[in-house]
C-alpha cells in the first residue's frame, strides 16, 4: 500500500484564527495518485487544533467567540506562573490556548474516494490557531491504492 507524507507550513496572522486546509490536502491527494484510502491530518503543536466543520465567515466568528468564552485570557491559570517554570525566554502566558486546544482534536482522518476527500457538502478540514500569530506545521499522511 503506497504511503505519502507531507508537511504543510502555515504562517498564522491572528491570536485565534481558523484556516481551511482542504485545498492543500486535496492537492497532495491529487499528486499522490492514490484513488481510495485515507488521509491522516495531524497538528504538530499543543496550541493548535483540527476539526471538520463549515468554513463560513459568520460561523467562524461564532466559533472564535465560543472559544474565548470557554477559556478567557483574563482568568488565573497556574500554567501562566512562568516564574515557577523552566521556560524559554519570551514564553507567552498561554494556558487559555492549551485549554481551547484540548476541547478540539489534534488529528483527523478523512476517507479518500475516487481521488477526493470524502467530505460532506459544507465540510472542510480546519486548522485552529489558538496562540498566534505563529509559524505552524501540519503533518499529512495519505495511504491507500
Amino acid at each position: 500500500m503506497p504511503i505519502v507524507h507531507q508537511v504543510i507550513h502555515l504562517d498564522t496572522d491572528q491570536d485565534i484564527g481558523i484556516y481551511n486546509l482542504s485545498p492543500q490536502i486535496q492537492r497532495l491527494i491529487a499528486a499522490s495518485s492514490i484513488q481510495n484510502g485515507q488521509v491522516l491530518i495531524c497538528s504538530r503543536h499543543t496550541t493548535t487544533a483540527l476539526a471538520i466543520n463549515e468554513y463560513e465567515e459568520r460561523l467562524l466568528e461564532d466559533i472564535k467567540g465560543f472559544l474565548r468564552k470557554l477559556a478567557p485570557t483574563d482568568q488565573r491559570y497556574l500554567h501562566n506562573d512562568l516564574h515557577l517554570r523552566d521556560v524559554p525566554e519570551n514564553e507567552p502566558e498561554n494556558a487559555h490556548s492549551h485549554l481551547m486546544a484540548i476541547t478540539l482534536s489534534s488529528s483527523e482522518i478523512v476517507p479518500i474516494v475516487e481521488g477526493k476527500l470524502a467530505l460532506g457538502t459544507y465540510q472542510s478540514v480546519l486548522l485552529f490557531e489558538l496562540d498566534g500569530p505563529r509559524q505552524r506545521t501540519v503533518f499529512l499522511q495519505v495511504s491507500g491504492e
